[in-house]
């Protein structure tokens, strides 16, 4: 996340004050004698005073320059050390303290915590062998001392141990907020995947019903225009017919590209069967439905695939075989439902307007459909020059298995 620059400036004087209370403290520590300072200070001595408040002041960068710090405050420690013994140019009020500036505490805080790891593990042992080099020196272990070395341990062992546990937070919980806002993504695009497949799914049925109905209209002006006894009659029933393939070209264009369409609505089941082949004996289709067994067998989601077949299939007569014979054959039993759909051969040509409003993807439809349901079909000429329709479904689908 990008940081802005009244954030930027806020880290900075921060910094800055941290960095100015340090240089007090360890200043006034310094003169009372609680670490390196003389009983009788020499000009060696404010020099050092002086570079030792530059070196706290150097904490004013600890989070852009972390391992800086540590080693300007390392090399200041070092050189009291060295000074104070073997030199023995400096000899402190209380010997025996600890000569490094308190400044080193949150110093040490900052190569494992603000340290950007552009490098990988690299630049973490780098972190790890000046913090180790920090510790030595303000340990002092060519001097021995158990109280000495166990409270430099404690000065420089602190804040890497608070940066490792406040390091590990901080990335726990960034990823954690990446993880939510990945899941907040993901519900997002599968929200918008469902409803691209449920505008897809009522487009695609809007087509198939309209497309049935429509071409019921088209066929029944046709046969009015044959049979009407006046010439008005005659141009209203052409008008209204070429209306009809005019409004189907229009329904291809908008929806006849869709392909696919999840099942589970409400088409009607096996029990509108009869009223399919009602409505084709009506525009003039002769349509005999031949029933055998228990309709019951069937499930909700076989029923409604074997409708669309079914409503599909004298559809395609209407379009393609004017004048031919339609025989429905269905077979319930335990084992499955079988609906074969066979017309004879057409009696004249089909009508251009009528036979080109379809989308031509009715039958993949089907075959689609009826494979989600773990199903076959079969569709091609016969050989009495008619055309059959066959489908084969297992009687029981669960729901579920066909929304998975």
């Amino acid at each position: 996340m990008t940081e802005g620059p009244g954030h930027c400036r806020h880290r900075l004087a921060v910094d800055v004050a941290i960095a100015t209370a340090f240089v007090l403290l360890d200043t006034a520590l310094t003169l009372t004698g609680a670490t390196w300072w003389p009983e009788s200070p020499g000009p060696l001595a404010w020099t050092l005073l002086a570079a030792q408040a530059l070196a706290c002041a150097s904490l004013a960068v600890r989070r852009t320059a972390p391992l800086t710090v540590v080693a300007v405050l390392g090399a200041f420690t070092l050189a009291v050390s060295l000074l104070i013994y073997p030199a023995g140019l400096l000899t402190p009020r209380h010997p025996g303290g600890i000569w490094a500036p308190f400044a080193t505490l949150p110093a040490a805080y900052g190569p494992l915590f603000y340290r950007r790891d552009r490098c990988g593990s690299r630049n973490r042992r780098t972190a790890y062998a000046v913090l180790a080099a920090l510790t030595l020196v303000v340990m002092r272990p060519w001097e021995p001392s158990l109280t000495t070395m166990t409270v430099g341990l404690l000065r420089t062992a602190v804040g890497p141990l608070l940066a490792l546990y406040f390091d590990t937070r901080r990335r726990l919980l960034r990823a954690l907020v990446e993880r939510a806002e990945r899941a907040e993504r993901e519900r997002h695009l599968l929200a918008e995947r469902a409803r691209a497949e449920e505008r897809a799914r009522l487009a695609g049925e809007m087509h198939d019903v309209v497309t049935h109905r429509v071409s019921l209209m088209v066929l029944q002006a046709g046969a009015l225009k044959v049979t009407a006894p006046d010439e008005e009659t005659r141009r209203a029933a052409e008008e209204l017919r070429a209306a009809g393939c005019q409004a189907l070209e229009e329904l291809r264009d908008l929806v006849g590209i869709l392909r696919t369409a999840p099942e589970g609505d409400r088409t009607p089941s096996v029990t509108g069967f009869a009223d399919l082949v009602a409505e084709s004996v009506a525009v003039g289709i002769p349509t005999e439905l031949v029933e055998e067994g228990d309709p019951a067998l069937a499930s909700p989601v076989v029923g409604r695939t074997a409708y669309r077949v079914l409503r599909e299939a004298l559809t395609n007569v209407r379009k393609h075989a004017p004048g031919a014979r339609v025989r429905v054959s269905v077979a319930y039993d335990s084992a499955g439902v079988r609906l074969t759909v066979h017309n004879t051969a057409p009696t004249g040509a089909p009508a251009a307007a009528l036979a080109g409003t379809g989308s031509g993807l009715g039958i993949a439809r089907l075959r689609q459909r009826i494979e989600l349901v773990h199903g076959t079909l079969r569709a091609g000429p016969c050989t009495d020059g008619g055309f059959s329709v066959e489908a084969t479904l297992p009687a029981f689908v669960p729901t579920a298995e066909v929304e998975a």
